[in-house]
Formats: C-alpha cells, sequence, structure tokens
C-alpha cells in the first residue's frame, strides 16, 4: 500500500516529498486515503476541521478504538513519516479481518490533516482545532508563504471555514487512540527491537523572531551606514547552539524569510523560525527567554510534556511486545496522539525501528521486515482494545 503513495508530491530532484496541506499533492492522498476505504466497506467521514475517519460499525452508538496518523510532509521530508501509520492501520484492520476478528468495540482509521505545520507554522493543525487546543479565529487568520490565509485555502478546497473548531460529536466516538510512526531517533536500534512504544512526548514549541533594519545597495551603501538585520539574527542562531547545549536541550532556526531577498542588496527584514525542545519545560522556555532579550519575538505554539495514560502505555507494551514486554521510550518528536492525549482522550503510540534514526528527510527508513512487525503488533493491540 505504500507504493502507490511514493510518487505523489516527490520532488524527483531530491527524492523528498512536499505534501502541503489542502495542495494537490495533498488531495490526491485524500483521495487515496478515501478508495482505501472503500474498498474495505467502511464508513468514511470527514469532520468539521478536515480530518478524515474511516469506520467499521457505528463510534454513536460507543466510543470505539482509532489507530492511523497523517499523510502529509515537512518539505522536503521522507516516505515513512506518516504514511507508515496510515498504511499499517488498513493492513492491521486487514489482518484482523483474516484472523476472523469481529470488534466488540467500533474501530476507526484516521488520517489528520496538517500535522506537520508545514504551510501554516503550526502543527498538529487538525487535531488541535478538533479539540480545541487552538481557536478557529486564530488558526483561520494563519497566513502561508504565500499570504493566503487558511481560510482562503479551505474555501477554495470546497470547504467551510465557519465550521472549523472544537468537534465534541467527533471526539465522542473516541474511546481511545492508538498511532503507529516511524520512529524519529535510534533506540529501537539500540535495544534491538523492531517495535517499541511511546512513554512521553517532551515538551516543545515554535517561535518567530523578527529582525527589522533598513533595505539598501550592496555596493553603494558603506558598511558603517548599514543597518542590516542579518547580523542580529546571525548572533541569535551561534546564541542557541550555545543555549541548547548549556540547558541540555535541542533547538533549531530551520526556517527563514529574508526580504526583499534580493543578492544585490542589504535585507530589511529578517524573520526566523525557532524551534526548542526538551525533556523539561522550564529547560526549554529558560533557553527562549534567553534569547528573545532584545528582540521581537512571537510564540506560534507550545505543546507541554505529554505522559501517555500509564495504564494503556503498559497494556501496548505487554501486547506489542510479545513475550517479551516491548522498550518504551521518551520522544522528542510532537504527534496528533499526543494532542489527544492532552485533551483527556487515552492515547498511546508504537514505534517502528529506524535502523539509521534520520527523520524529516529522503533518507528516512524502516526496513519492510519490521514494518511488517509493526502490523503484527498494532493489530494485536486493536483486537485486545475492541475486545
Amino acid at each position: 500500500m505504500l507504493e502507490p503513495l511514493t510518487h505523489i508530491g516527490r520532488d524527483a530532484a531530491t527524492g523528498g516529498y512536499v505534501r502541503d496541506a489542502w495542495s494537490p499533492a495533498d488531495m490526491e492522498l485524500r483521495e487515496w486515503f478515501a478508495g482505501e476505504a472503500g474498498r474495505r466497506g467502511l464508513d468514511l467521514r470527514e469532520d468539521r476541521n478536515g480530518n478524515l475517519w474511516a469506520w467499521w460499525g457505528d463510534p454513536s452508538r460507543s466510543p470505539g478504538v482509532v489507530t492511523g496518523s497523517h499523510l502529509d510532509s515537512v518539505r522536503q521530508g521522507g516516505a515513512y513519516d506518516g504514511p507508515l501509520g496510515v498504511v499499517s492501520a488498513f493492513a492491521a484492520l486487514d489482518l484482523l479481518r483474516e484472523r476472523g476478528v469481529t470488534p466488540g468495540r467500533p474501530l476507526g482509521v484516521v488520517c489528520f490533516t496538517d500535522e506537520e505545520g508545514a504551510r501554516f507554522g503550526v502543527p498538529c493543525m487538525g487535531s488541535r482545532l478538533l479539540t480545541g487546543a487552538i481557536g478557529p479565529e486564530r488558526a483561520l487568520a494563519l497566513t502561508d508563504d504565500e499570504g493566503d490565509t487558511l481560510a482562503d485555502v479551505l474555501a477554495r478546497a470546497g470547504r467551510r471555514p465557519e465550521w472549523a473548531g472544537r468537534d465534541d460529536e467527533t471526539l465522542a466516538g473516541v474511546g481511545a487512540f492508538v498511532e503507529l510512526h516511524v520512529e524519529q531517533g535510534r533506540g529501537l536500534a539500540a535495544h534491538g527491537r523492531p517495535v517499541g512504544v511511546a512513554a512521553a512526548i517532551w515538551p516543545h514549541g515554535r517561535w518567530r523572531f523578527d529582525f527589522r533594519g533598513r533595505a539598501d545597495h550592496a555596493g553603494t551603501t558603506r558598511l558603517a551606514d548599514r543597518d542590516d538585520p542579518m547580523l542580529p539574527f546571525a548572533r541569535m542562531v551561534l546564541a542557541t547552539r550555545a543555549a541548547a547545549e548549556r540547558r541540555g536541550v535541542v533547538a533549531t532556526v530551520g526556517k527563514v524569510r529574508v526580504r526583499p531577498g534580493n543578492a544585490n542588496a542589504v535585507p530589511g527584514h529578517v524573520a526566523a523560525w525557532l524551534d526548542a525542545r526538551g525533556a523539561e519545560e522550564d529547560d526549554v522556555r529558560a533557553l527562549v527567554a534567553e534569547l528573545a532579550e532584545g528582540h521581537e519575538v512571537s510564540e506560534e505554539s507550545w505543546t507541554p510534556v505529554v505522559g501517555f495514560d500509564p495504564a494503556l502505555r503498559d497494556r501496548l507494551a505487554r501486547v506489542a511486545g510479545g513475550g517479551t514486554p516491548a522498550p518504551v521510550l521518551p520522544t522528542g518528536a510532537g504527534h496528533d496522539a499526543g494532542i489527544l492525549a492532552a485533551a483527556g482522550v487515552p492515547a498511546g503510540m508504537l514505534f517502528v525501528r529506524n535502523p539509521t534514526g534520520v527523520s524529516h528527510s529522503p533518507e528516512e527508513h524502516a526496513e519492510r521486515a519490521d514494518c511488517e512487525a509493526g502490523v503484527v503488533a498494532l493489530a494485536d493491540v486493536l483486537e485486545d482494545l475492541c475486545r
């Protein structure tokens, strides 16, 4: 099932994927999801925020067990981050049917929209809107690189922007959520195991720094007369690395926008986005406060530490591990499962081994045998939870 997705949104020059939310690539992926749901006779629904749900059973009668992930990508991302979880969800459902299992609870497969936040800057947009973690007024006003708001984009895609927001009816159908994801690190490689379970998600956030100067001619303006915002920006990048090492967190400036962007001009404005994460919230907050001193900074997203439901976590480790409980690992990567868990939904995660640990890159990889082990583990977990 991964094979039909390999050409969608792929950059032929790099091998990476560009699958922004509500882009033509994303719409093609949504059609693929609908086709897979239809082939299995599942009840396909799209909620008020564009998330897709494929149900085996009726969640309005009793809360069900849901699995799935997302299909959008970071820019120049890999083939497994997101799609592996959606494909494995359908494959696990197929395996349950091969076993002759009839779930005692509704079983759903979900595809959350705009998990990566590559287009509008806020990750997990679909699940944040669903749970009310972000208000519709703020979300709909966010703009992409072309200046289009989320409201504009939704309207062009035939959706109703005024419907966006917390969706209690959809949430009421989710009794438990289990997300399978390729591991974005090398924890399982160190354990020598193909499948693991998430313990918690580190606190993490994104901040925008704006450095303002004066646009000028690169050849005729004396150095002493320049007001070049690239200089404080460069100092901030170096300070980020030093502060992260000192405080024991990870921090990255991964996106920069320079205006007007001429090679022969001193820029007038630099916007830079900081991503910071760590095991302790106080350390992350202290790093941002240190870097923000004297600068124009706005917080675009923040997710506190998310500890997954301990009883569910232990149950997943026992069932997914076969005879020996699966390793339980923390992660610095944000996921829709974390947003649902923070909203009070019993949620957990399975990880599939990534031999190199590389992610958000065309080099992201998982071995076929490990992916198949992930499907078996997910099917076992779903069968257990659906009793």
